[in-house]
């Protein structure tokens, strides 16, 4: 029997995640990070992901829905996903912990519903852990795949190229599947910005709450640091290549 496209039910993951041009503090005596004037963005790999998705809506008449897990002022994220297309999008209701509360939270989720591809990015850009999309995977015991820069459907199965050390791996699996996203599943060129229809139609769209399914984390945060300041800049005379060679061996330590 075929696998019928427009049956396709797709489940994208959206983290929250700070704009990178936002300047970042921590209170608390640096164990919380303070989000005071901080401008939050979908994160960029989830987006790569997301519009892929919405290529599969428009394609093969696929139902797309987004999840995310946090507080209420995630919801604009959600919102924006609604407005670039999505046509449903879930909270739940609960501060991520870490990588295996995330993943847990999101197995709940994904065993309420049959979802036939579950996309991800491959990791945010916050916390760069990348583990949250390996991790569900395990749980749900179902195939994964990261790094991937291209995903199609062929009848009942996908085929993905992914980044591998020294070259593309091409692969092929059965659904469901996780899907660790990045750029080159679509480019940046192709995100889509949401437009005036867009964003009224997301105001009438479903934007369910659930409460958290109590998860563990598995570790905690003890302390915040910043990277040290970066050294002001010594220039030397091109012609006076001694200063260099001792400049380089008896302060940067490299030769």
């Amino acid at each position: 029997m075929l696998f019928k496209f427009y049956l396709m039910n797709i489940l994208v993951c959206i983290s929250n995640v700070p704009d990178t041009t936002s300047k970042i503090n921590f209170s608390n005596d640096d164990t919380l990070f303070d989000t005071n004037g901080i401008q939050f963005i979908i994160n960029p790999n989830d987006e790569f992901a997301l519009t892929r998705a919405i290529w599969f809506q428009q394609k093969n008449q696929a139902s797309v829905t987004v999840v995310t897990v946090g507080d209420s002022s995630a919801e604009p994220i959600l919102r924006k996903c609604l407005a670039i297309g999505a046509d449903k999008a879930v909270r739940i209701n609960t501060k991520p912990m870490d990588g295996f509360s995330v993943a847990q939270e999101l197995k709940v989720i994904c065993t309420k519903e049959n979802y036939d591809l579950i996309m991800c990015g491959r990791e945010s850009i916050d916390y760069n852990g990348g583990m949250v999309p390996g991790m569900l995977a395990q749980m749900l015991e179902i195939p994964f795949i990261t790094n991937c820069i291209s995903l199609d459907l062929d009848q009942d199965k996908i085929l993905a190229k992914r980044e591998i050390d020294g070259g593309i791996e091409k692969v092929s699996s059965s659904l469901p599947i996780v899907i660790g996203g990045q750029k080159g599943l679509v480019e940046e060129s192709d995100l889509i910005i949401p437009n005036m229809r867009g964003i009224m139609q997301a105001r009438q769209k479903s934007l369910e709450v659930f409460d958290s399914s109590d998860s563990q984390s598995k570790s905690e945060i003890s302390k915040f640091e910043k990277p040290p300041s970066k050294q002001g800049v010594k220039l030397v005379n091109p012609e006076n290549l001694d200063e260099l060679i001792r400049l380089l061996h008896n302060e940067a330590n490299v030769i």
